[in-house]
């Protein structure tokens, strides 16, 4: 910037709202990398009582923090993408 350039509070403003503007559309590209159960159950379209099963059975890998189950987003990507394994009965 020279110095016969001003800096306006209009200048400021219209930046910031440039600046929101840019980290909303990254936020909303990007996927949360750990989910809730709340939102593996909508994800999955599955009951508590599967998401449990799933957890049990290490179909599905976890962290929990206090009474919080953590899940990443790759994991349920990734348990998507398989085949889907047939019953043996």
């Amino acid at each position: 910037m020279t110095p016969d350039q001003l800096l306006t509070k209009k200048d400021l403003l219209d930046f910031k709202q440039e600046l929101f503007a840019l980290l909303k559309n990254q936020q909303v590209q990007s996927p949360k990398k750990w989910l809730r159960n709340a939102d593996v159950k909508k994800i999955l379209g599955v009951s508590p009582g599967t998401l449990h099963n799933l957890r049990i059975n290490g179909t599905l890998p976890f962290k929990k923090i206090g009474s919080i189950y953590y899940y990443q987003q790759e994991d349920i990507d990734r348990m998507l993408a398989a085949p889907e394994k047939k019953s043996s009965r």
